[in-house]
């Protein structure tokens, strides 16, 4: 199977998190998406629910959906969530499949500051999603990148990354939701509907989650 790996905080997920994998699903023919919420992140914020609320945030959210999946991988872990270690992981728990890491166009021009990252290039397959005020140019710059090839189809560039291993860049919709902004609004006692789907709204007010940081 080809599978699409999108880790993050999800604090919480909200609909751009939902509508960017179900574009890369569909512009890479991905068989399925799994969502692998981060359990202990290397920085971590005052703001982070603890792991289970966002796994259970993001449960809710991909149940609709039967081409998304959801990971407790990382929440298992007692240390630290490292992408190179769950990705090795998942290697090994799946030593059939291909598998794709889904990130922002931002978090990939990061990557010289990750654990081991010239390990994880050469280890998987990046799909880098674009991001709204982030010029895409800005790749050539990443240390990791060797070439951006020409677009296969629309909406896809290919990335040739040191090492060899192909990647991909996928232009999706923008939406100007954050999860910072829903926190915030949380916090503010406004409303944070139609930012994200109803059940996690409704997780959200009962466990009374973000509303302490006044």
């Amino acid at each position: 199977m080809r599978l699409g790996i999108f880790g993050g905080t999800f604090n919480p997920i909200h609909f751009g998190h939902l509508r960017a994998a179900e574009e890369v699903r569909q512009v890479l023919g991905l068989d399925k998406v799994i969502f692998m919420p981060s359990g202990n992140p290397p920085l971590k914020s005052a703001e982070l629910a603890e792991a289970y609320h966002r796994y259970s945030m993001t449960r809710l959210a991909a149940e609709a959906n039967a081409d998304f999946l959801v990971s407790d991988l990382e929440m298992r872990q007692d240390e630290k969530s490292y992408t190179v270690t769950t990705v090795e992981r998942l290697h090994h728990i799946r030593p059939g499949d291909e598998l794709f890491l889904i990130l922002g166009l931002d978090a990939f021009l990061d990557l010289p500051d990750w654990k081991e990252p010239c390990r994880l290039v050469s280890s998987i397959s990046f799909v880098v999603v674009t991001r709204p005020g982030i010029d895409e140019r800005q790749l050539g710059e990443s240390p990791f990148v060797e070439a951006c090839r020409p677009s296969v189809k629309p909406g896809l560039k290919s990335l040739l990354l040191k090492g060899g291993r192909e990647s991909y860049v996928v232009r999706i919709s923008a939406f100007d939701i954050s999860s910072t902004m829903i926190r915030r609004l949380v916090r503010e006692r406004k409303s944070i509907r139609y930012l994200l789907p109803e059940t996690v709204e409704q997780y959200i007010h009962a466990q009374h989650l973000y509303s302490e940081y006044l």
